[in-house]
């Protein structure tokens, strides 16, 4: 059976998520298949931030860390975002980005692995867990073993590996990992398990199980707004002998009794450095507030049903899939590659189709299932059979580059 708009309209009727999409600021005529790069903005967020700079900063001042709780904020929004991941309370800590994060976890895994000097890291991951991962190497004189996204996992770990830093789910493609499957193959060889789950948390049930490490941003799936806070979390049995290299007052056991060196405080707290960034969590703290009304498994069923019916739609474009056909090999995205994808794409935010492009040739659409529709889905398909069908990308404006592609 063919798929038209108004069946699609009365998938949206009965869908039992429905009534979320009213929770976001979504302007008019705009398909917004970008929340796997930014999320759009919760309604709810602008107040509770207009608050904390009004009354607890303007008003309350100084005294805010103790009266509004701005201190314990990291951990607090950190328990939060543990139920996202099926976290333990106190084993996740928000505030700082996701690079420097990477990079803490990282420096206290390779100190739980003496003697090995090797680190396993994706040839195709994303950049800056890779470039963490070099400074890293550089700084402790560590190789860092390479494999392809078509490589085995099993043939690079040996004796030597101290760690492997795996990502849920592929940037580029979309591919989703076996995360339990993984960790017990890296547990195998005697090694530690680091897992970036940027991509995954807040589009698909997240369990960390046995994992001893992970990271994960909060910009997009779980709507914190640009820049906001990224998060990490340390396994239970290693929060007492952890210790990242990059140290702060904050992560001190006693931080206001100003100590000349640094003694690590008790459990995820000694993965703090410096001053939270406390607008940031607040704004997060109000999508997640969202977030704790939301039914992951009804997430994963409509990012399904919208994937799956986005590349039947497309099928006929001939346009290479980089993404899993199997739904249950993808996370939240579809990917196409395209030797063109960059000016195409460019034609399909101008035309109101929000995605974005990954060189050499990936065109990106994200499925966030809050606030996207089945229509969203038909229309954006509509969009791109006019733009290719039609050649409207080979406008030479769309063919100069921009900063942020």
């Amino acid at each position: 059976m063919s798929i038209t708009r108004a069946g699609c309209a009365a998938l949206d009727s009965a869908d039992p998520l429905r009534g979320f999409r009213a929770e976001f600021v979504l302007p008019e005529n705009v398909v917004y298949m970008l929340g796997n790069s930014l999320g759009a903005l919760p309604r709810r967020t602008a107040e509770a931030v207009a608050h904390t700079v009004t009354t607890e900063w303007g008003r309350d001042l100084g005294q805010s860390w103790n009266t509004a709780g701005w201190w314990n904020l990291p951990e607090v929004i950190g328990d939060r975002l543990a139920q996202l991941i099926g976290a333990a309370p106190g084993t996740v800590l928000c505030g700082e980005s996701t690079s420097v994060s990477i990079f803490k976890v990282m420096s206290a895994a390779v100190r739980l692995r003496p003697g090995r000097r090797t680190v396993v890291v994706e040839s195709e991951g994303f950049p800056t867990d890779r470039y963490a991962v070099q400074g890293l190497a550089a700084g402790f004189d560590l190789n860092v073993r390479d494999f392809g996204p078509d490589g085995s996992l099993s043939e690079n770990l040996d004796e030597d590996v101290a760690v492997v830093l795996l990502s849920q789910v592929d940037y580029r493609t979309g591919a989703l990992r076996d995360m339990a499957a993984d960790t017990a193959l890296v547990h195998a060889a005697g090694a530690l398990a680091v897992w970036d789950l940027c991509h995954s948390a807040g589009a698909l049930p997240v369990e960390v199980g046995a994992i001893d490490f992970a990271v994960g941003c909060t910009y997009k799936y779980l709507n914190g707004g640009p820049g906001a806070p990224a998060y990490l979390y340390c396994a239970p049995g290693h929060l007492s002998e952890a210790e990242p290299v990059l140290r702060g007052w904050h992560g001190h056991v006693s931080p206001f009794a100003f100590e000349p060196d640094y003694r690590p405080a008790n459990g995820i707290r000694r993965f703090a450095v410096g001053t939270p960034p406390i607008l940031s969590l607040t704004a997060l703290g109000a999508s997640l507030e969202l977030w704790q009304k939301v039914d992951i498994r009804s997430v994963r069923a409509k990012s399904v049903g919208l994937t799956e019916m986005f590349i039947e739609l497309t099928e006929h474009l001939g346009l290479e899939l980089a993404t899993p056909r199997d739904p249950a090999g993808r996370g939240s995205q579809i990917s196409f590659r395209h030797e063109n994808g960059y000016p195409i794409m460019r034609a399909m935010i101008d035309h109101g189709v929000h995605g974005d492009f990954r060189a050499p040739d990936i065109m990106r659409f994200g499925f966030t299932p809050l606030y996207l529709r089945y229509v969203d889905v038909y229309d954006a398909a509509d969009a791109l059979a006019e733009i290719i069908g039609k050649g409207i990308w080979r406008d030479e404006r769309y063919q100069r580059q921009v900063t942020v592609t």
